[in-house]
């Protein structure tokens, strides 16, 4: 746990360190875009923040592969090399497309361009746990095919809902989070060497959006552009696919006693493929909705629009702040509960605090009208924005003594009401001799 602690705190650190430099260099390189009418930020802001973020990706690479047992990821498998090289073309893309734009296909090809680079290399899903049946093998045209959708959709469902300041930042560290404890218990729990490769990406794609986001949260610096948005989605579903396809399931089996009790213990980890991950349940389900919605409009599904789900939070009337919370809130709750069915998928009451937390997300959600506040004994301790009594009594006693200087100021002129305008003083005409022009 030290290792990959230390590989995180590295990531983290270099990505914030760079984040300020690279600011000035989207400043200085005009990587400034307008504002669209979709977007809800008020001042141009530069983008290009996926530098600093693949800075940092490179740099927890590198310190872990000079770790003593990290180091030796680097030695029995080549997914960390495959990663590397998938996350650059990927990086050098969207820099490319946050300086001068870069067309919707060719993302999309580049895109797959990259998926059957790692594919090349190593990293794709060699099998799946089916539950009730056991472990499918796949086919290479099959494994290849399913590996490029997974990380493409993935790439995709991220920058959707990259669309206000720190919003996919915070969502894919907390679904790193989930996933991070997930592979990390079949790695050290289990004993399963080959989800080594996956929690590192995982503690490594945490320290890069924890840099970020200091820099990223309202109102942000920042952006981090598709050079960002991307390739967090690909070190994701990265993470997704090293732990899905690569981890054989008989391995399990010594622990948990017969094969279909190990299915059904990955089975947490298979269900992700469908949409594609249940760790970023949310972001995908915003992709479909997109698509859906701007083919039905007879658009381009890579058409923009004011349609996602956090334009639509901040359309029925909840603020910045609080939308980008209820996603984190929905997107941890997802998360942390495939993470609990895992350990314990028959526990009544792991179901029990999944309703109830459901519950208060709804009722956060339908009230956007509440603004919370503290109370009168703790107003002195608290962000000034909390503290909405005692604004109110000071602009209502502000409002009234300036009534009663207003009433006692003598009228003016003939002015007998408060606010009337003296009647200005007649003009007289001008008696000046006029200058004649011709001399």
């Amino acid at each position: 746990m030290r290792e990959y602690l230390l590989t995180l705190f590295v990531t983290a650190a270099v990505t914030y360190l760079l984040t300020g430099p690279v600011r000035k260099f989207a400043i200085a390189a005009g990587a400034m875009p307008p504002i669209r009418d979709r977007d809800v930020h008020r001042e141009p802001t530069p983008r290009l923040g996926g530098i600093a973020m693949f800075g940092g990706l490179c740099a927890g690479l590198l310190t872990a592969a000079h770790l003593s047992n990290l180091g030796d990821v680097f030695k029995l498998s080549s997914e960390p090399r495959a990663l590397l090289s998938g996350a650059g073309l990927i990086w050098l893309l969207g820099v490319l497309d946050d300086k001068w734009g870069v067309d919707a296909l060719i993302k999309l090809g580049v895109q797959m361009i990259a998926a059957g680079v790692m594919v090349l290399q190593g990293l794709t899903i060699l099998w799946l746990p089916v539950p009730g049946i056991g472990t499918v093998a796949l086919t290479p045209i099959q494994s290849t095919l399913l590996t490029v959708a997974l990380v493409v959709i993935t790439i995709n469902a991220v920058n959707f809902v990259d669309g206000l300041d720190g919003l996919a930042a915070g969502m894919v560290c907390i679904a790193s989070i989930a996933f991070f404890m997930y592979s990390y218990r079949m790695w050290y729990g289990y004993g399963v060497e080959a989800a080594a490769p996956a929690t590192l990406f995982s503690a490594i794609l945490i320290g890069m959006c924890l840099g970020f986001l200091p820099h990223n949260i309202h109102p942000a610096r920042i952006f981090m552009g598709d050079s960002g948005s991307m390739l967090i989605g690909l070190v994701l579903s990265s993470g997704a696919i090293s732990i899905t396809g690569q981890v054989d399931p008989d391995a399990i089996t010594d622990f948990t006693g017969s094969t279909r009790e190990t299915v059904h213990f990955m089975v947490p980890v298979y269900m992700p493929l469908l949409l594609p991950l249940t760790m970023i349940a949310i972001p995908a389900a915003d992709l479909v909705l997109a698509v859906v919605r701007r083919t039905w409009k007879g658009q381009s599904p890579f058409a923009a629009d004011r349609g996602h789900l956090h334009h639509r939070l901040l359309e029925i009337g909840h603020s910045h702040a609080r939308a980008v919370w209820i996603m984190y809130f929905w997107a941890a709750l997802i998360a942390f509960a495939a993470v609990a069915f895992s350990v314990n998928s028959s526990s009544l009451w792991i179901v029990l605090v999944i309703v109830a937390l459901s519950t208060i997300g709804l009722v956060a959600l339908l009230l956007p009208a509440f603004t919370p506040h503290a109370p009168r004994w703790a107003e002195s301790v608290v962000p000034p924005r909390y503290r909405r009594r005692r604004r109110r009594l000071a602009a209502a006693a502000a409002a009234a003594e300036l009534e009663m200087r207003s009433a006692d100021r003598p009228a003016l002129n003939g002015a007998t009401a408060v606010g009337d305008r003296a009647p200005l003083p007649e003009r007289r005409p001008d008696r000046r001799r006029p200058v004649d022009s011709r001399r």
